[in-house]
């Protein structure tokens, strides 16, 4: 299901009260997906999360980093097919 939140720090947030549509990038026509747009704030606060996040992940050895990236690609392919689907209409990538 698709919530349109932004993730900020690990949570979910939608401060801003301007929905952007999701468009189907072969057919320009638009998706059923509703997005919030970030606020100033939530933009402030995304910034400020990843600098405290690089603070410790510059610490990690390449095989540390390559086990984070394989476990978001788990993550990922649980989400299923229904993900894939919206992303290749979205990017019009296979």
């Amino acid at each position: 299901m698709v919530i349109g939140h932004n993730f900020i720090g690990g949570s979910r947030s939608a401060q801003g009260t301007t929905l952007l549509k999701s468009i189907h990038a072969t057919t320009g026509e638009a998706l059923p997906y509703e997005f919030h747009h970030a606020t100033e704030q939530e933009v402030n606060q995304a910034c400020e999360a990843a600098s405290q996040a690089f603070k410790t992940y510059r610490h990690t050895s390449p095989e540390q980093r390559a086990v984070f990236l394989e476990n978001i690609a788990d993550e990922l392919d649980a989400l299923g097919t229904d993900f894939l689907e919206i992303v290749s209409q979205e990017t019009a990538l296979p």
